[in-house]
């Protein structure tokens, strides 16, 4: 479903946070906060409003430079933590995840993108896809580290399964193989004493965590003991959440339960400490979050009267995709169920809001993939075979947004809004102050007012080479027409075939937009087998890895050319340029000193 887009820093970070009434919402202004406080602090601190006509000002003012106050350019990559190096068969949170973020780091990059951690549906026949979740705020036990476990002491070295070579994730394989020793950690966890158990129960009795992991839990455990392909076909007692058949099935899988909440533990422990390694680097994380989630999931189960259901089976009524597009003539055909946007109305959004408060434990900022249905979506019936016939319908629009930020706060978010693009998306997007996506791949098959050409795009947005949807530039390179390429050569003012991911590395760096986003193939000038995802496909995605424990400390070339990049477009760290700056400042002090001293003599 959807790509994965967009990574900027929104410019609703530098807003005020009070709660926004219906004199804003009605007036058209910015629904996340007052716009109209003007502040009239400078750079240094100067007060101007003390200041009136014919006042000497400071000492000091001519230093008072707002270039160095300004919302930083940066720079990030997109790489999904199951393509990084490791000996399981597939990347993990361990050691590697490190290593790459320390080789982000001394690039300049400040971004690291990532897919959906939720876990991908097993039996939803999407091969791994991230955008085929069984939860919407679970994470993937498959990302875990055995060998972080082993660190734990939830797991021996002999446990350990002989390590493989890096190729393509079959993810059945690696579920065989991992999911066995992870509940065995889980269980010895359970069964521990000290402090890494105490943990667990913190993090079991937090109620922000509790509110959505205890039905999580229980559908799983319930959904393992039955083994049918979807909830509606349980028994009704189950089917139908009777209070009796609930509260049998607790007692009845009370360990399976135990061990689940154990995993999803394990699980947020080693990310939050990548996470934290991250910032510390002064990377900020960007997730992503789907904007629909698997119809077989404790989410849909738990709140039916909040999704497009039977009411009588609870099987999907009404289903996402969108019509015919780029990708497919016959219209993407998602399958999840709609969300019933008048019952989440009812409560302020309230699903919604506990969702994305769990975003913001796993993310620094993320993404809502699909944001265009958010002001007007693709219904499409369950029984249709494509997603040719369907229509489009209103969506909550502004009202939605208004409820979450009174509910949650501040909220940093990206909209992707790629495909079918509307007046009233982009008036959304413009009203809530979402930096929104540009991308090269989609620049050069039309004309001068194709908004993905850079002459076109905004500051407050993300451009990228191409996303996890599209193919590789490498890849896209090779297969488009003689027309494209010779406008690409006219545009770039470039001749030749050789370096092309380097040609749009470049161009999408030099863009006005405040970020620019790289996925890991380019910067590594890959080829069409390493695309990671083709839309309208369910089979043999996700898959790409990018190489043997290593690969990073081989990559200097590529980091000297992404810093020399950052460098000269103003995407280089500016705490890295202060520091510079004084190291300069005080090279001329000392050598001016040396030089009094000598006249001295």
């Amino acid at each position: 479903m959807g790509s994965l887009e967009g990574v900027v820093l929104s410019s609703v970070q530098a807003l005020d946070t009070a709660s926004f009434g219906e004199k804003v919402l009605s007036s058209g202004e910015n629904c996340f906060g007052d716009m109209g406080h003007v502040d009239v602090m400078g750079p240094l601190g100067i007060d101007y409003a003390k200041f009136k006509l014919g006042d000497s000002l400071p000492e000091d003012y001519a230093d008072d430079d707002p270039v160095f106050t300004k919302t930083e350019r940066r720079c990030g990559i997109l790489f999904h933590p199951s393509s990084l190096p490791g000996p399981n068969g597939i990347g993990e949170l361990g050691e590697e995840a490190f290593k790459f973020l320390d080789w982000l780091q001394s690039t300049g990059c400040t971004v690291w993108q990532v897919l959906p951690l939720v876990p991908p549906g097993r039996r939803s026949g999407e091969d791994g896809s991230p955008y085929a979740g069984a939860d919407a705020n679970c994470g993937n036990t498959l990302l875990i580290s055995l060998q972080e476990l082993v660190k734990d002491g939830l797991l021996r070295e002999s446990d350990l399964p002989a390590p493989s070579s890096v190729g393509r994730v079959d993810f059945d394989a690696v579920a065989t193989v991992k999911d066995p020793l992870i509940a065995k950690a889980a269980e010895n966890l359970v069964r521990s004493t000290g402090e890494l158990r105490a943990e667990l129960d913190k993090f079991r009795e937090d109620p922000r965590i509790s509110s959505w992991l205890e039905e999580a839990a229980l559908f799983a455990a319930i959904d393992n003991a039955i083994g049918v392909q979807a909830w509606w076909e349980w028994p009704e007692e189950l089917r139908d959440r009777h209070a009796g058949a609930l509260e049998a099935a607790r007692k009845e899988h009370e360990s399976f339960i135990t061990e689940f909440i154990a995993e999803q533990f394990l699980f947020q422990r080693q990310w939050q400490a990548v996470h934290k390694h991250a910032n510390s680097h002064g990377i900020r994380i960007v997730g992503d979050m789907p904007i629909y989630v698997g119809g077989h999931s404790g989410d849909v189960w738990a709140n039916r009267r909040l999704f497009e259901l039977d009411p009588k089976t609870g099987a999907p009524a009404m289903v996402s995709g969108v019509p015919p597009d780029l990708f497919s003539e016959e219209g993407q055909l998602w399958g999840s169920p709609l969300y019933n946007w008048k019952e989440m109305a009812k409560d302020n959004y309230s699903w919604w809001a506990n969702r994305m408060r769990r975003a913001f434990e796993l993310y620094d900022e993320f993404r809502i993939d699909h944001f265009r249905g958010l002001a007007a979506y693709w219904a499409v019936d369950a029984a249709s075979e494509t997603a040719m016939n369907g229509n489009w319908i209103v969506g909550p629009g502004v009202d939605f947004f208004a409820a979450i930020r009174d509910a949650v706060g501040k909220v940093d978010i990206i909209a992707e809004d790629l495909g079918v693009l509307t007046a009233d998306v982009l008036n959304l997007r413009k009203r809530i102050r979402a930096p929104g996506m540009a991308v090269l791949q989609f620049a050069f098959g039309s004309d001068a007012i194709n908004p993905h050409l850079p002459h076109n795009h905004e500051v407050d947005q993300v451009v990228y080479t191409g996303t996890h949807d599209n193919d590789t530039v490498v890849g896209w390179w090779s297969k488009i027409e003689k027309e494209e390429k010779d406008m690409v050569r006219r545009y770039l003012r470039f001749k030749g075939d050789k370096d092309v991911h380097w040609e749009l590395i470049r161009c999408a760096i030099s863009s006005v937009a405040l970020t620019a986003i790289i996925p890991m193939q380019d910067v590594l000038g890959l080829g069409d087998d390493a695309r990671m995802n083709k839309p309208a496909t369910t089979a043999g995605n996700w898959g790409w890895r990018i190489g043997e424990s290593g690969i990073f400390s081989e990559l200097e070339a590529e980091k000297d050319e992404l810093l020399e990049c950052l460098k000269l477009f103003n995407r280089y760290p500016r705490s890295w340029y202060l520091a510079e700056q004084e190291k300069l400042e005080a090279a001329k002090a000392a050598a001016k000193g040396v030089a009094v001293a000598a006249n001295g003599k």
